[in-house]
């Protein structure tokens, strides 16, 4: 073991030595975070990945993974691609093999005997079914037509849903919140881009809901999106934004639009929605090279098992898009919603109110909004 001399006993020149790599320490620790930000504050872009990426698969194949039933819709199966093979997983779920040959696929059967089974598609080539003489499974997700698959009709005109919601108040909230702060998103980086649903056709309702089509956070909840956008953007992927803030008085429209079955979707706004107090998001990934969105085992708003964060169907590509999805906003203080594979609350969610102010009466200056 070797031995120090005792620092009393040095001279000028060996205290000098001793002190000198100590006197670099700040100068070494600013390089570090210069140098490795992520290793400071959380995932690098690197740890996100879980494993390699996995390969693509034939269009062939995308256009037939989902959710199936039988004729009685008795039973339902998920039909999907994992490690280049394509699994049939019945509802308890155990997985299965199938194969396709002469455009025929062979699903399992209670008899062992394999019965190949023609498959039926639409116009876009996406299969609606597998039949076999008048027996078929058919297709129960948005696949078969995702335009049309999660639209629901109010059963009064949205006009009056309207009119009702904004006539009525919040709920009272007890206790003391933070005060505001709403920022713009898209002011806060360029890879941050909008698809906000709620303000087109293209929604759960059919019809535009917000009139602007903007997207807001509280601050501390619209930076942690940044970083969580800053790990992704090594990887090739930016952020698109569906929907954040959102007034309570939307939150009502959503409501009493919305029949009991689809109710697991929608916020009741006698609780009042994380979005209304401005901390929760929706949200998907696009390619930062092509601008294109990222295909998911779901689609947004969908409103079907495709929707959950666990759902084992899809291929194994765009499982791995979700999960690191997943990943990067959960690093930096999201949690995923557990019927959404989209939507996520930002932890300090129940430090701030439940807010009501529509788009219009918010104004922006360098990103930030504020009531009027």
């Amino acid at each position: 073991m070797l031995r120090s001399k005792p620092v009393a006993t040095m001279n000028t020149s060996e205290k000098s030595r001793l002190t000198f790599p100590f006197q670099l320490l700040p100068l070494l620790l600013a390089g570090l975070l210069l140098w490795a930000p992520g290793i400071i504050t959380g995932q690098s872009s690197a740890s996100l990945e879980a494993g390699p990426k996995p390969a693509d698969v034939p269009l062939d194949w995308k256009q037939m993974v989902g959710i199936y039933a039988d004729e009685d819709s008795k039973h339902s199966f998920v039909l999907l691609e994992q490690n280049g093979k394509l699994l049939w997983q019945d509802d308890k779920g155990k997985n299965e093999p199938i194969s396709l040959m002469n455009g025929l696929i062979f699903p399992p059967n209670e008899g062992g005997s394999r019965i190949g089974h023609s498959i039926s598609r639409n116009a876009e080539g996406v299969a609606t079914a597998f039949c076999y003489l008048n027996f078929c499974y058919s297709r129960t997700d948005a696949g078969k037509d995702p335009s049309h698959f999660y639209q629901i009709r109010p059963s009064r005109p949205l006009e009056t849903l309207r009119a009702e919601a904004l006539a009525a108040s919040p709920p009272h909230e007890d206790g003391t919140f933070r005060r505001p702060e709403l920022v713009e998103l898209t002011a806060l980086d360029p890879a941050i881009h909008l698809d906000i649903r709620y303000a087109t056709t293209n929604d759960f309702l059919g019809t535009p809901v917000y009139t602007q089509a903007r997207a807001f956070m509280q601050r501390p909840a619209a930076e942690a999106l940044v970083r969580a956008l800053h790990k992704l953007q090594p990887l090739g992927y930016g952020l698109l934004i569906h929907d954040a803030y959102r007034p309570w008085y939307v939150t009502k429209i959503f409501w009493d639009a919305t029949p009991p079955e689809g109710k697991i979707f929608v916020a009741d706004p006698s609780q009042g929605s994380r979005h209304n107090r401005g901390c929760a998001v929706d949200l998907t990934l696009y390619e930062l090279a092509s601008g294109k969105p990222i295909e998911m085992p779901g689609t947004y708003d969908e409103m079907s098992p495709r929707s959950f964060p666990d759902y084992p169907g899809g291929t194994s590509l765009q499982r791995w898009h979700r999960d690191l999805l997943r990943r990067a906003m959960e690093s930096e203080g999201f949690t995923v919603y557990e019927h959404e594979w989209w939507h996520f609350d930002y932890k300090d969610w129940h430090e701030y109110p439940i807010l009501n102010i529509k788009f219009e009466d918010l104004h922006s200056g360098q990103g930030l909004a504020s009531a009027q």
